[in-house]
């Protein structure tokens, strides 16, 4: 299982949800579906421009953890 720590990232660089729609030019809907983990997917030109607007690396946001079984 994929985990998204996009709220982590965000409280680390004191951003808010807003702000950071803003910057990266996606809809607060969109970011909300992300920073919830109800995402199914991430393009990599989102995942680039959150990266560059939280300056940080992919492996910052997202996080692999496998299934319990």
């Amino acid at each position: 299982m994929i985990i998204i720590n996009l709220d982590v990232m965000m409280a680390k660089r004191k951003m808010s949800l807003g702000e950071l729609s803003e910057r990266v030019g996606i809809t607060l809907a969109n970011l909300s579906v992300l920073k919830n983990n109800r995402a199914k997917a991430i393009r990599f030109s989102t995942l680039d421009a959150i990266c560059r607007a939280l300056d940080c690396q992919p492996s910052d946001i997202l996080e692999y953890t496998p299934d319990e079984q």
